[in-house]
């Protein structure tokens, strides 16, 4: 669901947040538009309202822990951990991880990858919301919930801060509600 569907209909930080995201046409390969959010972060009032409608939606959901996917999922993560009294987990790409780790494979776009986490950095019943800058495909956050599920714990939500709503991320994170603020840009 869009945060413009969910009571922030016409709030003007949506838009100031779509605006201060970068478009760069081919990139990491022909035909993408990625959706930079480098710029965003460089926008602090973008970046602190894009943090601001995080922390609003969760403070009160009984989150422990907030799981950001690598990177940039670790941009706003933290952040959104402070704020609502949870911990922050990083998921990790492989072998960047000291100790041991969990693992799980998934397919992208374009390829495929691996999430990994620390093992005992999430019990059992913890409540989690998944933090990523962008759903596409949903296979990344597909496998951040199938990782947290195999330790025990209940993904409440998922929050991206980009949804691009064409290629239906939402059917692949088995019934899990998707969060997602802004559209992307053209």
């Amino acid at each position: 669901m869009f945060a413009s569907e969910n009571g922030l209909c016409g709030d003007p930080r949506l838009k100031a947040i779509s605006e201060a995201i970068r478009v760069v046409p081919h990139f990491p390969k022909p035909g993408i538009m990625f959706q930079d959010i480098t710029t965003l972060l460089l926008n602090h009032k973008a970046f602190k309202d894009t943090v601001d409608i995080f922390v609003d939606r969760y403070r009160d959901m009984g989150i422990s822990v907030v799981a950001g996917v690598e990177a940039r999922g670790f941009m706003f993560g933290p952040s959104i951990a402070l704020a609502i009294g949870a911990k922050f987990v990083p998921l990790r790409k492989p072998k960047k991880l000291p100790g041991e780790v969990i693992s799980e494979k998934y397919e992208l776009e374009y390829g495929s990858d691996c999430l990994e986490m620390h093992i005992g950095a999430v019990q059992p019943g913890e409540h989690v919301l998944v933090i990523d800058d962008l759903v596409a495909t949903g296979g990344t956050l597909s496998a951040a919930i199938k990782l947290l599920e195999r330790v025990g714990a209940e993904v409440v939500e998922c929050a991206c801060v980009i949804g691009l709503p064409e290629f239906k991320g939402q059917n692949r994170l088995n019934g899990k509600p998707l969060y997602i603020l802004v559209e992307p840009r053209q």
